[in-house]
Formats: C-alpha cells, sequence, structure tokens
C-alpha cells in the first residue's frame, strides 16, 4: 500500500510513519500544502491522508481541487476540528472520511482499511452501467443523465448515493444503512450527514414537487421516480 502524508506536525507525522512501517506501507510524507497538492495528482497512492491545517494550501483546498480533476482516490481528513460543522464540510469537499485529533494509530489504521476496501469493491463491480426510467449512470466515468440531461454538480459522495439508491428502488434505508452501504463503515453515529447529502441531492436532482429521495417517517429514506411519460402526463392534467 502506498500512501501520501500531508502533514506538518511533526509528532503526529512521526507517529504515522512508524506505525505504516511496522504495517509494511509505503508512505511518503510533504509538510507543505501546495507541494503535497502537487504529488497527490500524481497517479498511483492508494490512499490520501490530509491535514486540515497547512501551511501553503490547506488540507480542504486539496480535497476540494483533488476531486475536480476527477480522481478516484481514498482520501481522509485529520482535524483537530470537531464540530458537526465542520466535519460536515469536509465530507462535502469531497473527503471519503475524518480522523479527529487525537488519535491512535489503529483508528487510523481501521480508517484506511474501510475507505480503501470500498473503492477496491466499486472497481471490481461487473455492472458499471445503472439505468432506470429516468436516470442513465456510468459509474466509470461518473456521468449522469437526467430525461437525457447532464447531472454534473454532484460531490463524490453524493454521486455513491445516488448509484446505491438507484440500483435498489423502492427500498427502504435507515441512515444507519446508508452510513454501512455508501459510507462503507459505522460512522459511529454521525447520521445528520446523511440527512445533509439528501437534502442536496434534491436540490440537484428533481423537484420540490417531485422529489426522488422520498422520506419515510421514523425510518429513513427511499428512492422512488415515475416515468418521464406519466410526469408529462402528470403535469398535462
Amino acid at each position: 500500500m502506498k500512501i501520501l502524508v500531508v502533514e506538518d506536525n511533526e509528532n503526529v507525522a512521526t507517529m504515522i510513519e512508524m506505525f505504516f512501517s511496522k504495517e509494511g506501507i509505503q508512505g511518503e510524507f510533504i509538510t507543505d500544502g501546495i507541494k503535497g497538492f502537487e504529488r497527490a495528482q500524481e497517479d498511483g497512492w492508494d490512499c490520501l491522508i490530509l491535514d486540515w491545517m497547512l501551511p501553503g494550501m490547506d488540507g480542504i483546498t486539496i480535497c476540494r481541487k483533488i476531486r475536480e480533476k476527477n480522481k478516484a482516490v481514498p482520501i481522509i481528513m485529520l482535524t483537530a476540528k470537531d464540530t458537526e460543522s465542520d466535519q460536515v464540510l469536509g465530507l462535502e469537499m469531497g473527503a471519503d472520511d475524518y480522523v479527529t485529533k487525537p488519535f491512535s494509530p489503529l483508528t487510523l489504521m481501521a480508517r484506511i482499511k474501510a475507505v480503501t476496501r470500498r473503492y477496491h469493491s466499486r472497481e471490481a463491480t461487473p455492472t458499471n452501467f445503472i439505468e432506470t426510467n429516468r436516470f442513465k449512470i456510468n459509474k466509470t466515468t461518473r456521468d449522469v443523465m437526467l430525461d437525457g440531461q447532464p447531472i454534473t454538480n454532484l460531490t463524490p459522495k453524493e454521486f455513491d448515493l445516488l448509484c446505491h439508491f438507484a440500483q435498489h428502488p423502492k427500498q427502504v434505508f435507515s441512515r444507519d444503512q446508508l452510513l454501512e452501504k455508501v459510507w462503507g463503515y459505522d460512522f459511529y453515529g454521525e447520521d445528520r450527514t446523511v440527512d445533509v447529502h439528501i437534502k442536496r441531492l434534491r436540490n440537484k436532482v428533481g423537484t420540490p414537487e417531485e422529489p426522488f429521495f422520498k422520506t419515510v417517517w421514523g425510518v429513513g429514506y427511499k428512492f422512488e421516480e415515475e416515468s418521464e411519460e406519466s410526469s408529462h402526463k402528470g403535469q398535462n392534467k
């Protein structure tokens, strides 16, 4: 496993480096955000670990810029920010997970294994195309078409959530189930991030009068759509 760590705290970097050495992980450590971003753009990384606060360019900016380039690489944020809004911001910018300082190497390793396992599982999935009445989704190119029109403003996690729902129409999922299926592991009770992502998906896909992601009160959410023909008939009534 080859991992890039962009972290300017010497003590934290040394702790991670020692643990990587014991685990047989090839780690590269950079203390400057701009240099870290340059290296992060290169191919071959199994995971990127980014400190939130960095000189030159902060970790959240690096994460956003990497996702803008459509880089399919797991990203874990290291942060001393423990408020829910900060954590949700990191996820919205495309991070797959975050680890709050101080942390143990075992916790970090568990998160690394979880996010890399999910990426490898997704790459191994033989069905890379999803087609419903209204949507056509290419999981390889991460293109989404709704009624023949492209949807281009989804974040990586919003795309993954849409794919999961589209593959399981009308099936109700609790927040915990969505965290497990889409995020890939137990998210330690941070189920509000599911609500945030559903809200953003509703704003980007569909309309208030015709939401694709419906709340099942007391349970969770489900994906449900009418055919384009049915929708047009309804509008003509």
